[in-house]
């Protein structure tokens, strides 16, 4: 899968999903939202709806076939109940695996490094952050625990929670576009 998406389930954390848009466009990254509810307005964990750039079926119609690199990102934000139904989303974790396999990276922040990652069939000696109380799945499978704010190994990102969202999201600028952009977003958003 080529690209860099971030993907919106019922329930997601708004702050995790939009912070990470808004600092990757600052980035010049040309992120796109996915809806994974019928239609493109997706309601966060705090009754905000978002309207999302594609919803699942205009994502599954760009039917790229090409092999992922490190550049192409699968975003998964966290929230509830929107980060469980990431993980119950067996048609998303297949294309997630495989966009893993291919090389892509995955990207994912509070409960999702629990759920969603913690689907990956290996994550021995992969560095990762959480939300306390959702790090025993990847330790499980070989994840080593950091309690960062946000913390990048290869092709995985991971960040802590909503109060982390803006490191998180640098982190994923500072691997597509490097450190000196990343420095500039950052400045430019006084943190």
């Amino acid at each position: 899968m080529k690209g860099v998406y971030v993907f919106l389930a019922e329930g997601f954390e708004e702050i995790e999903a939009l912070a990470t848009v808004d600092v990757l466009r600052r980035g010049g990254i040309d992120v796109k939202t996915v809806s994974l509810v019928k239609d493109r307005t997706v309601p966060g964990a705090h009754g905000i709806p978002v309207t999302a750039d594609l919803n699942r079926k205009e994502f599954n119609r760009l039917g790229d076939k090409e092999i992922a690199g490190p550049e192409d990102v699968m975003i998964f934000p966290g929230g509830m109940p929107g980060t469980r139904n990431l993980a119950m989303d067996s048609e998303l974790m297949e294309l997630m695996i495989a966009h893993n396999e291919a090389g892509g990276t995955v990207a994912a922040i509070c409960a999702a490094p629990g759920l969603v990652v913690s689907q990956l069939p290996d994550l021995k000696g992969k560095r990762f952050t959480c939300y306390t109380g959702f790090e025993d799945a990847p330790k499980a499978k070989g994840g080593i625990h950091t309690g960062e704010p946000a913390v990048t190994d290869g092709n995985l990102i991971t960040g802590r929670g909503p109060g982390c969202a803006i490191r998180f999201a640098l982190e994923i600028v500072r691997k597509l576009k490097g450190a000196e952009t990343a420095d500039k977003v950052r400045d430019g958003l006084l943190v």
